[in-house]
């Protein structure tokens, strides 16, 4: 055995089986082994679940170790698809075999549909219709995901097409998910606890594409309460926070026991792991997204006060959101437990500066003006979130032209699960609906969404008839110009305009940098995709970026694809049928 070489599983097989019985040497023998080390072998890496299945369908003691909810499936499980591992409790009775179909299936049905959207959205962006077949689909829809997310992770400058598309259909369901659990979340009572899960639904809303959860957002957030219970123990060695075990919830009374906490916490957070508000970028949509807060250490107001009331809560310390205006805050209650107290028996404190600690004078000050009593309130979860997204909204507000208006979006999508009435965010979403359906494609969608929301406007406030007639007629005429723009262009290759193009219609091609074989149907003097589209694909990075001429190919494998004539990426292959002369789209 020793001197055997083995250099897969098969071989191990071949020579364990060997040296138990020479004289029978064979695989006949394995069954003479012990179930551990045959196991073992099976689970080694080095064999495929085709090998598995045929060496189950052998002898009953194989099939037997192969069973379909036992090790062996469960290897090959983990192995292939490492990632959704997570969603599976030990405990818990799982038939390994079944899930391996599944999500086999699962991932074929994915890259059927993303194959499909090229074919059908490749010039255009994805209708709201466009999601219907994957709304449709059968099974988990974790597995369709991480086959989505395979697609993204693969290698390099790969399938690039697969890649956007794979891309917008995996924001779309992730954002939906979401929503719904944003909207049943909403539902509950308020507590302490959901403050940060509701700001990490927002967080999860706004990056669908990261791995972001509650769970690991409260994990980081554990290990910064061990350092300040590390801190407070060199404080007071017995103080009763220190005792706490995880999850309990806690709450000290005595006031010298509770400023002892704030005291650590001030020296983990602003000195030890130094985190701050971020004065010199504060207008950044990353100030808001908890789990960018712990990377970066850094938030605006309401971010770092959630994160400071979180830690607080969690050794003991009874902090509350104060919805101040222009500066959230935290207030920290001074007076007798069931006394009668007024906005004087609190001390505020200014989690963006560092865990100061305010009167009402000096947050007078804060802010330069004087404010009625009202305002130093404690507010509910809803009112946090709302602000936070109001926040996102203000920033949506500000983003170039040329931008795809994703964060406003997402911000009108969070704050109408919130609050479905706000005439103006209706009225400002059919106008985003309308800026962005420029596309004839998406005319029909495009009225019927705007049209809709504006009913709805009608419905709620009959004032803004007005505004709902102008928005109404302008939607109603840009469809009608649509239609009549929609139609045959001829493109001549002779015009000035079309100078620097170097291909004609017609022609089989060979793609340099991947390639590809194709043909080309049809072709741009420029790039006409959307920005969106051109930031995804790198076109910037290319020589001339989308300032050249790009051509509508047809893959020998059945997808279209937009390829750049940058370096000649596409060469002529020999025996190229013919040279047209006009494109027709």
């Amino acid at each position: 055995m020793a001197a055997a070489a083995v250099d897969s599983a098969m071989e191990v097989v071949q020579a364990l089986a060997e040296e138990a019985a020479p004289e029978t040497a064979g695989l006949s023998c394995l069954v003479n082994l012990p179930g551990e080390v045959l196991e073992y072998i099976l689970c080694s890496g080095s064999l495929s679940a085709a090998d598995i299945s045929r060496i189950s369908s052998t002898c009953r003691r194989l099939r037997e170790l192969c069973q379909s909810s036992g090790k062996v499936w469960k290897e090959q499980f983990r192995v292939r698809w490492p990632s959704l591992m997570k969603h599976y409790s030990p405990t818990d009775y799982v038939n390994w075999l079944e899930e391996y179909k599944v999500r086999q299936k699962a991932g074929l049905e994915a890259r059927k549909i993303v194959a499909s959207f090229s074919k059908r959205f490749f010039s255009e962006h994805v209708p709201c219709n466009g999601f219907s077949d994957i709304e449709n689909l059968e099974g988990p829809e974790i597995f369709f995901e991480d086959e989505l997310v395979c697609i993204l992770n693969m290698e390099g400058r790969k399938a690039l097409t697969w890649k956007y598309y794979a891309k917008k259909i995996l924001y779309y369901l992730r954002q939906q998910k979401i929503l719904n659990n944003l909207k049943a979340f909403l539902q509950h009572s308020d507590d302490y606890e959901s403050y940060l899960e509701g700001a990490v639904y927002i967080d999860q809303y706004c990056n669908p594409l990261s791995e972001i959860s509650l769970k690991d957002i409260h994990a980081q957030i554990d290990s910064i309460v061990e350092l300040v219970c590390k801190t407070l123990r060199g404080i007071n060695s017995r103080h009763p926070s220190l005792a706490f075990k995880a999850g309990e919830s806690s709450m000290i009374m005595e006031i010298e026991l509770q400023s002892q906490v704030l005291d650590a916490m001030n020296y983990v957070l602003y000195d030890q792991l130094k985190f701050k508000g971020n004065r010199m970028d504060y207008y950044n949509a990353l100030n808001l997204y908890m789990h960018q807060v712990l990377i970066r250490r850094t938030g605006i107001p309401i971010s770092m006060s959630l994160l400071y009331m979180t830690i607080a809560r969690k050794l003991g310390v009874p902090l509350e959101p104060v919805n101040f205006p222009s500066h959230f805050l935290l207030r920290w209650c001074q007076g007798a437990e069931g006394a009668t107290l007024d906005i004087f028996d609190y001390i505020y404190i200014d989690a963006f500066g560092k865990g100061r600690q305010l009167t009402v004078k000096e947050c007078e000050y804060l802010i330069g003006q004087h404010v009625t009593a009202a305002l130093y309130g404690v507010v509910n979860v809803k009112k946090v979130l709302q602000r936070m997204v109001g926040n996102l909204l203000s920033l949506g507000k500000r983003e170039g032209i040329d931008q795809s208006y994703q964060l406003l979006r997402d911000s009108l999508d969070l704050y109408l699960a919130m609050y479905p009435d706000q005439v103006q965010l209706l009225l400002l979403q059919a106008r985003l609906y309308f800026h962005l359906g420029i596309w004839p494609e998406k005319s029909f969608c495009l009225v019927l969404k705007v049209l809709d929301i504006l009913q709805h406007i009608q419905t709620l406030d009959p004032g803004q008839h007005g505004a709902v007639g102008y928005l109404v007629q302008h939607t109603l005429e840009h469809i009608e110009r649509k239609k009549e723009d929609v139609g045959v262009e001829v493109k001549l290759r002779s015009h000035e305009k079309h100078r620097d193009v170097c291909y004609s219609i017609g022609l089989i091609m060979k793609h340099k940098r991947y390639g590809y074989n194709c043909v080309i149907y049809g072709w741009d003097p420029t790039c006409m995709m959307g920005h969106e589209w051109i930031r995804n694909m790198n076109v910037h990075s290319l020589p001339h970026g989308h300032h050249q001429p790009f051509y509508n190919v047809l893959v020998e494998d059945g997808s279209c694809r937009y390829a750049a004539q940058a370096h000649s990426p596409l060469q002529s292959l020999p025996h190229a049928p013919c040279k047209a002369t006009a494109k027709l789209k």
